[in-house]
């Protein structure tokens, strides 16, 4: 009875919080719809009910991510430290990246928007790149290797490799590092990064737990980059026998097709519409959480050992993630996945095609709002750092960030630069601040640029660039993809300028207190925390 009064009023403030940061995107759809694209009344009806849902779904996952998720990340992460055994946390730690990265919403999301490559070759290839990756993650806190290093040379060699991929290719494959982590990701690997941590307990210990999200976002880029350079694997069969890159590229070009606008007559029609494709994604997410759920079991009677009321918590948990999930996917791909295509192709074709930048800078500024994973980091930094990085903060630095990003994002839609000429200066320019920055603020940077590319840009977002795209006649493979990469990439400037200004006023502070500039210095590297 207790646990169940727990349940409840721990679902009524998720409901609370999710309204709040669906609410601003609503409110512009809504807008938008009414002054500047007129919707039929059917697709609209899909939205709101899909708004109903996405609300509903996110407040279930939330509370299941924070029950089950968070508990058994920093368990399992505590139990493999403990064990002292390197075979057991490289073997643990690509089964666990492995499993929770099939779980990822966003990621089903941006498969289905693929359909040149298999949704479940696309899945399984980027869910092995993030387990490669947890397990150098995970290697690199055991031996204190520094992020920085292994981001810049991971980098280097995605930026080297970018340029033999098809041209294709080279979005969706930055696209699918930007959203392999989210909020089901998100929770579960920086968790834990925590229970790793905890169990170090030395001065680098806090800064080593962030940067695990981080490093897993490479893992898929590189996934999917391998995929396009070898068309004749037979891993996609659409593009089998390919003789060359443009062969390829026009495959893919060519594959990209416009979502399905739902177009209701009347209320039961809705309620048929919604109700026919449960089943669908009852069965899809039950197959994706059940890897993560089989690892827990297997873990928790070979070595957690939980007591039964910690258990019948986090069972709880996965419950309420796995409802949240069919609701929340459900609501996505039948409410707003068609609604953003819908407005981007309106809004772009309306004779002032320009008016899709400041309207897609406004929607992502609150956008990024609405994506849960966003909420957890930030939660996470507030507390890992004493209050020293807000969470207010934190957040404003993100919206900033991804209103330029998508800002650029239109520009590419209209103009049809390569997503290169902003990916290659944007990640340089990145990688060269985080030399003179503390290490917890690269590392927080990385994390969020991971974080803000969530199912709210896969399902909304980029909908949007390919209705804009389509509109305007242009390729959407090429210039469409490329806008999760984008959101992914402008926090890691954003928040690392934060740590440059956070920077120059403590030595401002540490001057006018009469202390020795070189003591401030070396204090702000040692705790890797500034006051802001």
């Amino acid at each position: 009875m207790k646990l169940f009064s727990e349940f409840k009023e721990k679902i009524r403030l998720q409901l609370k919080e999710a309204f709040s940061t669906v609410l601003p995107v609503f409110v512009i759809v809504i807008l938008l719809s009414l002054f500047a694209a007129p919707v039929p009344s059917g697709t609209l009806l899909c939205f709101l009910f899909g708004t109903a849902l996405l609300i509903v779904g996110s407040a279930f996952f939330n509370m299941g991510a924070e029950l089950a998720m968070t508990p058994i990340g920093e368990k399992m992460g505590t139990a493999i430290v403990k064990s002292r055994k390197l075979w057991l946390v490289v073997v643990v730690g690509f089964v666990l990246g492995f499993a929770v990265t099939i779980a990822e919403p966003d990621l089903q999301v941006l498969a289905t928007q693929v359909p040149s490559i298999p949704k479940n070759a696309l899945i399984y290839g980027v869910a092995a790149g993030v387990g490669i990756f947890l397990v150098i993650a995970l290697l690199r806190m055991f031996f204190g290797i520094p992020l920085t290093k292994l981001l810049v040379g991971f980098y280097v060699v995605v930026l080297l490799l970018s340029l033999f991929v098809p041209e294709g290719y080279k979005a969706i494959s930055f696209d699918a590092g930007g959203v392999t982590t989210g909020p089901m990701t998100v929770p579960f690997i920086m968790a834990l990064g925590v229970g790793v941590s905890a169990i170090r307990a030395d001065k680098r210990a806090e800064e080593d737990s962030f940067g695990l999200v981080a490093l897993c976002s490479i893992g898929p880029i590189l996934t999917v980059m391998i995929l396009g350079i070898l068309p004749s694997t037979g891993i996609m069969p659409e593009l089998a026998g390919s003789a060359s890159a443009e062969t390829a590229r026009t495959a893919i070009t060519e594959a990209s097709e416009a979502p399905a606008i739902p177009d209701v007559a009347t209320t039961f029609e809705l309620v048929k519409l919604y109700y026919e494709s449960l089943p669908h994604y009852m069965k899809e997410m039950l197959s994706s959480l059940l890897p993560i759920v089989s690892a827990f079991l297997v873990f928790q009677f070979a070595a957690l050992k939980l007591k039964k009321r910690q258990l019948a918590v986090i069972l709880s948990g996965l419950l309420s993630t796995y409802v949240g999930l069919v609701i929340f996917m459900t609501g996505v791909n039948l409410g707003f996945l068609p609604m953003g295509y819908y407005l981007g192709e309106m809004l772009s074709g309306g004779g002032h095609p320009f008016v899709i930048v400041p309207a897609a800078m406004l929607m992502g500024y609150v956008c990024v709002k609405a994506e849960p994973a966003v909420t957890v980091l930030n939660r996470q930094v507030e507390e890992i750092t004493d209050g020293a990085i807000s969470a207010s903060t934190m957040g404003a630095c993100l919206s900033v960030g991804v209103a330029v990003s998508l800002g650029l994002s239109m520009v590419r839609v209209l103009t049809g630069i390569s997503v290169l000429w902003f990916i290659i200066p944007g990640y340089t320019i990145a990688l060269v601040i985080s030399f003179f920055v503390p290490k917890i603020y690269t590392a927080i940077a990385f994390d969020s640029g991971g974080v803000a590319s969530g199912p709210m840009t896969a399902a909304f977002l980029l909908p949007f660039a390919q209705g804009a795209c389509a509109a305007l006649g242009g390729n959407v493979a090429t210039d469409a993809f490329g806008v999760v990469a984008m959101v992914a990439m402008t926090p890691l400037i954003a928040i690392q300028v934060l740590g440059l200004i956070s920077m120059r006023k403590k030595k401002a502070a540490v001057s006018e207190a009469g202390a020795g500039s070189t003591c401030g210095i070396e204090l702000l590297d040692d705790e890797a925390i500034v006051d802001l």
